[in-house]
């Protein structure tokens, strides 16, 4: 058995993420018995056993943590391939042009760039529409793996370039950015130590894959609940020395010392063979 239909992976995705029948089958718009049934029928197929079922619940085996994992990126695949398809018929969107690409680029990212790179691909012979589409922390790679997008604006550490094909556009230190008034402000340059503990000021914490790492800090979900925090003496952050662009004037930013450098790339999926795309990855790569 070599193939799987997206209708088992929906089934199993949902059990494996709830790790619960009934919350899974409410989830699909189904009764329990029959997602069980499937579930049961789907292990049979492959020859594994994918969940643990006893009397504290439900749990996955190696076999289905394996699943869960190839089954997303399997999914993301099918429906970036249905997006990407009625967007270069323009049937995405009413009265949308064909051919548009779609760029994902994080909120408050370098202005300065997106311009750049906006302004020098508008001056082509061939240029297309370019839909900008803004996004949480760490959110790029996901809109781009499932077809959200066709083209991202991503920053290395922070994200994931696997499976992308990229250039690199641009290299930035680091800042802390602090309340105006906090004694650490007042200093030339910081390192990450001096940042990392500081008792009333924990660093802010954004998703990547979904999840937020562990710490004491905010749970940020956008750059403006971010700036506000920081305003308020709530917490502090690391981000790219771009991140000045947005600043208010109850911050400061202080350089980081020993911070790895922020290097931003222009990623795609690499097994594009959009000639629209190729236009406009060339001209990034001559900015």
């Amino acid at each position: 058995m070599d193939t799987l239909e997206t209708r088992e992976l929906r089934y199993f995705m949902a059990v494996a993420e709830e790790l619960h029948f009934g919350r899974a089958a409410e989830r699909l718009g189904m009764s329990q018995p029959p997602l069980s049934r499937a579930i049961q029928q789907l292990e049979r197929r492959l020859g594994v056993s994918l969940l643990e079922r006893n009397r504290r619940g439900v749990s996955l085996t190696d076999a289905g943590e394996v699943l869960l994992y190839e089954g997303r990126a399997a999914l993301d695949a099918t429906a970036a391939a249905a997006r990407r398809t009625r967007r270069a018929g323009g049937a995405d969107s009413p009265g949308a042009p064909r051919n548009r690409l779609v760029l994902a680029v994080k909120a408050a990212s370098s202005h300065e760039l997106l311009q750049k790179l906006l302004d020098a691909y508008a001056a082509e012979p061939d240029a297309v529409e370019i839909e900008v589409l803004p996004c949480g922390m760490c959110e790029q790679e996901g809109l781009l793996r499932d077809g959200r997008a066709d083209v991202a604006l991503m920053h290395a550490p922070f994200n994931s370039l696997a499976g992308f094909d990229s250039e690199e556009l641009q290299t930035e230190g680091q800042i802390a950015i602090l309340p105006a008034g906090h004694p650490l402000a007042a200093r030339e340059s910081l390192s990450l130590a001096d940042v990392s503990d500081i008792p009333e000021l924990p660093l802010a914490r954004w998703p990547r894959h979904g999840t937020y790492p562990p710490g004491p800090g905010p749970e940020i979900r956008d750059q403006t609940q971010l700036a506000q925090l920081i305003a308020l003496g709530r917490t502090a952050a690391v981000l790219p020395d771009s991140a000045r662009a947005w600043l208010w004037a109850e911050h400061s930013a202080v350089p980081l010392t020993d911070a790895a450098p922020v290097v931003t790339h222009i990623a795609w999926p690499a097994h594009s063979r959009s000639l629209t795309l190729a236009g406009l990855i060339r001209t990034a790569a001559r900015l």
